[in-house]
C-alpha cells in the first residue's frame, strides 16, 4: 500500500521562513541585509588578498577559499528565499532542489575540512615555523585544497542523488527555507533508518574528526603559547588562532545542530532558524572577525590595494 501511494515527484513547494506569508517582511528584509554585507565583505577580502602581495601565504590562501566558499553558499540559497518572499513563486524544481542540497553540502563539507586545514596551518606556523616553508609549501596547499574540495563533493553527490530518489508520498510542501536533507527527509515514505546511519557516518567524518584535529593543533598551540616570552608574539598569535576559533564555534556547532541529530529530534522552526544562521549569518561573520581580530586585514590594506591598482 505503501508503494501504492508513494509518488515520484517533479517538484516541491518552500513554505519559507514563517508558515504566514504576511509576517515574513521583517525577517526576509533583515536576511536581505544580511547577505548584501555578506556578499560585500567576503568579496572584499578575496579582494584584498589577491591585490596584496604581503598576504600571498597559505594562511590568506585558506581563508581566501573560505570566503569563495562562503560566496557560493550564499548564491545557492538566499536569491531563492527573495524570490520566494518577492514574487512568491515558492515552486522548486526536482532537479532545482537536487543542486540546491549538492551545493550546500559541498560548501559545507569543504568549509568543515578546510578549518581542520586552517588549525594545521596555524599549528606548523606557530610550533614549528623553521620547517612551516616547507612542510606548508604552495604545493602542499594546492593538493590539500583539491582534496577537501573533491571529497565535499563526492559527499554531496552521494546524499543529493539518493534524497532525490526517495519516494514522496506525505507531502510535496517543505516546510523549510531551501531544499535541505532534514526537511526532505520529513516527507519521505522509504525507509530511511539505514540512510540516516550514513548521515550520521558522514557527520562523524566531516564533523567530529576535523573537531578532533583542530582540538589536538591548538592543544600543542596552546602549549608552545605558552611557553613564549615575547608579549607582542603572544597577542599576535592570540589574535589570529581566537578569529578562527570564532568561526570553528559558529559553524561546527550549527552543523552538528543540523546534520548530526535524528530525524525525530528535528523541529522545523528550530532548523531554520539554525539552517539561516550557518548559510547566511556565518558567511557575513567570518570577514569580519578576521578583518576585526587580525591588523593585516584592515581598510587601510584595503586603500593601499586601490592605491597601487590605480598607479599600474
Amino acid at each position: 500500500m505503501e508503494r501504492e501511494n508513494s509518488t515520484f515527484l517533479t517538484e516541491f513547494v518552500l513554505v519559507g521562513l514563517l508558515n504566514e506569508a504576511t509576517a515574513q517582511g521583517v525577517p526576509i528584509a533583515v536576511i536581505a541585509f544580511i547577505f548584501i554585507v555578506a556578499l560585500l565583505g567576503n568579496s572584499l577580502l578575496l579582494f584584498l588578498i589577491q591585490m596584496d602581495s604581503a598576504l600571498h601565504t597559505p594562511m590568506y590562501f585558506f581563508l581566501s577559499q573560505l570566503s569563495f566558499m562562503d560566496l557560493f553558499q550564499l548564491l545557492a540559497v538566499v536569491p531563492k528565499i527573495l524570490i520566494v518572499f518577492v514574487f512568491q513563486k515558492n515552486i522548486i524544481s526536482l532537479a532545482g532542489c537536487g543542486a540546491q542540497i549538492f551545493f550546500i553540502l559541498t560548501m559545507g563539507g569543504a568549509e568543515c575540512l578546510l578549518l581542520a586545514v586552517m588549525s594545521y596551518d596555524r599549528y606548523v606556523a606557530i610550533c614549528n615555523p623553521l620547517q612551516y616553508p616547507v612542510l606548508m609549501n604552495r604545493r602542499t596547499c594546492l593538493i590539500m585544497t583539491s582534496e577537501f574540495w573533491l571529497g565535499a563533493s563526492l559527499n554531496a553527490l552521494i546524499h543529493s542523488v539518493y534524497v532525490m530518489r526517495l519516494r514522496y508520498c506525505r507531502s510535496n510542501v517543505i516546510n523549510h527555507l531551501f531544499c535541505e536533507v532534514p526537511a526532505l527527509l520529513k516527507l519521505s515514505c522509504s525507509d530511511i533508518a539505514t540512510y540516516e546511519s550514513v548521515v550520521f557516518l558522514s557527520g562523524v567524518i566531516l564533523l567530529l574528526i576535523p573537531s578532533l584535529v583542530i582540538l589536538a593543533s591548538y592543544l600543542q598551540i596552546l602549549s608552545t603559547v605558552l611557553r613564549m616570552r615575547s608579549a607582542k608574539g603572544l597577542r599576535k598569535t592570540f589574535g589570529t588562532c581566537s578569529s578562527h576559533l570564532t568561526v570553528v564555534g559558529f559553524f561546527y556547532g550549527a552543523a552538528i545542530f543540523i546534520y548530526m541529530r535524528p530525524s525525530s529530534y528535528h523541529s522545523p522552526e528550530q532548523d531554520k532558524i539554525v539552517s539561516v544562521f550557518y548559510t547566511v549569518v556565518t558567511p557575513m561573520l567570518n570577514p569580519l572577525i578576521y578583518s576585526l581580530r587580525n591588523r593585516d586585514v584592515t581598510i587601510m590594506g584595503f586603500i593601499s590595494s586601490v592605491h597601487s591598482l590605480m598607479s599600474v
